[in-house]
């Protein structure tokens, strides 16, 4: 297990350290001058090599790249050149949304998606299966934004029992706060959940043709039991590597829902930086986000050996 660990950790590190290069080199090298970029066009030669300065620009390119790394890695992301305060107050008070958003979206997710999939395995072929997979369809097909506008216009304009946008803070109280993240988890959770929900099924599927199933049934074991008790754990591996894929995507990709419902979040911060030109905010978040989808890859690797003991045993 130890060196299943290490493994996995190194590959991640590995991983980071790539990441980075490409972070840095498409972020300040690609774009030619990064200050000029910022300032834009209309800027004074003297504005711009200030900034220049500022940002460690006139230093040699490698020295530059590891100044760079090296602040990060001690969570220093700089300072955003557009709110004059440093990057990490601003991923602080920014992940105090995304992240409750995106671990109640993921939640959401599974609750509706692992039943629904084991409800078609079990029922394959019949009518029943053949619904939930028609509905799952759907649910693949209408983008997130597109049924988070329905949401609001159900829920929050013609019913009234949620708010349709906005973020009150934490300093609200967990109920307001929860009440506005409701709508945007459910918009980001249900698509998905269409997506989980098949690949349950599928795994689940293949899993009950397998020879140990046939027997556990020749024992005398009824259909639960076999479904929950041996199926089930078997076949959640690829189910982990969806929800592993989900967790990053709830976290970095929710720029459109965010806008949606004017949620101050990273992903709307995301695009605040791109459209404002602040590099500095965009290096930070990029390589915050990075590092976090290595992390939850890092996590799903252990949860596989978990499920599987095979991983765990040295070869």
């Amino acid at each position: 297990m130890l060196s299943y660990l290490l493994k996995r950790l190194a590959i991640g590190l590995v991983t980071l350290f790539v990441a980075s290069l490409v972070v840095f080199a498409v972020l300040e090298v690609v774009p030619g001058d990064p200050a000029r970029l910022m300032l834009g066009m209309g800027a004074s030669e003297d504005a711009i090599a200030a900034l220049r300065d500022q940002m460690g620009l006139n230093q040699p390119l490698a020295l530059r790249y590891l100044s760079w790394a090296g602040h990060m890695l001690i969570g220093d992301f700089g300072r955003s050149y557009t709110y004059g305060v440093p990057v990490r107050e601003l991923i602080a008070e920014r992940i105090a949304v995304s992240l409750p958003l995106a671990v109640m979206a993921l939640l959401l997710s599974m609750a509706v998606a692992i039943p629904v999939g084991l409800f078609s395995a079990a029922r394959r072929g019949r009518a029943s299966d053949m619904a939930v997979m028609g509905v799952t369809q759907l649910g693949v097909a209408i983008p997130n934004f597109w049924f988070a506008l329905l949401l609001v216009y159900v829920f929050a304009v013609t019913l009234r029992l949620v708010p349709a946008g906005g973020f009150p803070g934490w300093s609200a109280g967990p109920g307001p706060a929860f009440q506005a993240l409701i709508l945007p988890a459910l918009a980001l959770a249900l698509p998905q959940a269409a997506i989980l929900a098949r690949v349950t099924r599928s795994a689940l599927i293949e899993t009950l043709s397998e020879d140990y199933i046939r027997t556990a049934r020749a024992k005398g074991l009824t259909r639960s039991a076999v479904l929950y008790r041996h199926a089930l754990r078997n076949a959640m591996i690829p189910v982990l590597t969806i929800l592993g894929l989900q967790f990053a995507f709830l976290l970095a990709g929710t720029i459109i829902i965010e806008n949606v419902f004017y949620l101050p979040g990273l992903g709307r911060l995301v695009f605040q930086a791109i459209t404002q030109r602040d590099l500095i905010v965009v290096e930070g978040l990029v390589m915050l986000l990075v590092a976090t989808i290595i992390l939850v890859n890092l996590v799903v690797d252990l949860l596989y050996a978990a499920v599987d003991p095979r991983l765990r045993s040295p070869r």
